[in-house]
């Protein structure tokens, strides 16, 4: 199994080589988004590329394996947009670059070292020193590959680079596994998880709610005055209440992990959440905890740490899993009143969302005996993206909530 992290280093020293060669690369990415624009639907990259490469090169000079980048770069982007737009929740527009980052491959354009980072400019190739801290020591052991990285400048003005890199990881066979552990994600409770033995944690009770209050009443009262300094008031704070929400989904993660390696768990299941804002329906009062909920990257702090510890982690489809009886099998929306699950063909009461990790934990293990009577124990892909792996993002500034 392969885990692969991005570790964010910054640049100590740079020069105008940099904002430059950033300038002419998205020069190059708006001139394929107008070509794939004009297509009217999502080119591969080798298609682009071949539509683009002689441009790039003869008319803004940009060294071959950028011009490269930049077809894969903006290829990518457009087909993200057309599956929003398959789903609804877009148009077919044409997408402008803004001078922000470059992507850059391991090898041909960039080398790196704890000490200085080698990149491709324009004035050719050059060695910048970058900063580096205890934590970034281990990818520069020699137990990982380093794959495509992008140099970003971030809000504050100074660039970083965005070091992508993976490893191997042992993991138990899933048809050797015998301890599961369901774990169902919410709002009231950030985490709740429970093992095949039913030992189960509770966490991060009603802070993330607390939080999105207190943050919602301060935007409420800087928005009534309405001037330019609360404006940029109210930037810094959408700022920092990301940064404390990450800090606890980062606590959160760490904390079941720990109880699911303290259980012996094998595997993990969680709730494929994709497009859950999409087809849920909730009351004006709580309309916005829900759209500010962090789900997602809750789930991908629990499945990177998860990996690293051997545990496998699995997405299951979650229709049902909260109207469920976790003993009965019952389905019904009246078994659930908010936090209370009590079914009305058994009379079995529970905490709803310990309820909903049960039958998580019961769907990811029968699918472990699905594949296993089918002679078979690849997973199947979630969005696209195989459930074995895990990608983590660590460094000097948060990334934004899902």
């Amino acid at each position: 199994m392969n885990l692969t992290k991005t570790v964010v280093l910054k640049l100590k020293e740079t020069d105008d080589s940099i904002q430059e060669t950033m300038e002419r690369y998205t020069e190059g990415m708006n001139f394929a988004s107008k070509v794939v624009y004009e297509n009217g639907e999502p080119l591969s990259a080798n298609r682009l590329q071949k539509l683009t490469y002689k441009h790039l090169r003869e008319n803004l000079d940009l060294p071959s394996q950028m011009s490269c980048n930049v077809a894969r770069q903006v290829s990518g982007t457009y087909k993200a947009l057309q599956k929003q737009v398959e789903k609804e929740n877009s148009e077919w527009q044409k997408i402008e670059f803004s001078p922000t980052n470059i992507k850059f491959s391991y090898g041909r354009d960039y080398k790196i070292n704890k000490e200085k980072l080698s990149i491709t400019t324009l004035d050719g190739r050059k060695k910048y020193e970058i900063t580096n801290y205890e934590y970034a020591e281990q990818f520069f052991s020699g137990e990982w590959k380093y794959l495509a990285s992008e140099l970003v400048k971030h809000k504050d003005g100074e660039y970083y680079f965005h070091l992508t890199c993976e490893k191997e990881v042992e993991e138990k066979p899933i048809e050797k596994s015998s301890n599961f552990m369901g774990i169902d994600v919410g709002i009231n409770f950030l985490a709740v998880g429970t093992t095949t033995d039913k030992n189960q944690t509770f966490l991060g009770k009603g802070v993330a709610k607390d939080l999105r209050k207190t943050y919602k009443k301060m935007r409420q009262r800087l928005q009534s005055k309405g001037t330019f300094s609360a404006y940029k008031r109210l930037k810094a704070l959408s700022e920092k209440e990301k940064r404390l929400m990450k800090q606890l989904n980062h606590k959160v993660s760490k904390e079941i992990v720990k109880f699911a390696k303290e259980e012996g768990v094998d595997v993990i299941g969680m709730e494929d959440l994709t497009d859950i804002r999409d087809g849920t329906r909730v009351r004006k009062k709580d309309r916005y905890n829900h759209e500010s909920w962090a789900f997602r990257q809750l789930q991908k702090f629990i499945e990177y740490k998860a990996v690293e510890k051997g545990i496998r982690v699995e997405y299951i489809d979650p229709e049902n899993t909260s109207k469920t009886c976790s003993r009965c099998g019952h389905i019904s929306r009246n078994n659930r009143e908010g936090l209370n699950f009590v079914c009305e063909e058994c009379g079995y009461e529970l905490h709803a969302d310990l309820n909903g990790a049960r039958n998580i934990e019961h769907k990811v293990r029968d699918f472990r005996h699905d594949l296993e009577s089918q002679g078979s124990c690849q997973p199947p892909d979630v969005d696209g993206v195989e459930t074995t792996s895990a990608t983590a993002s660590c460094g000097a500034e948060p990334q934004a909530s899902s």
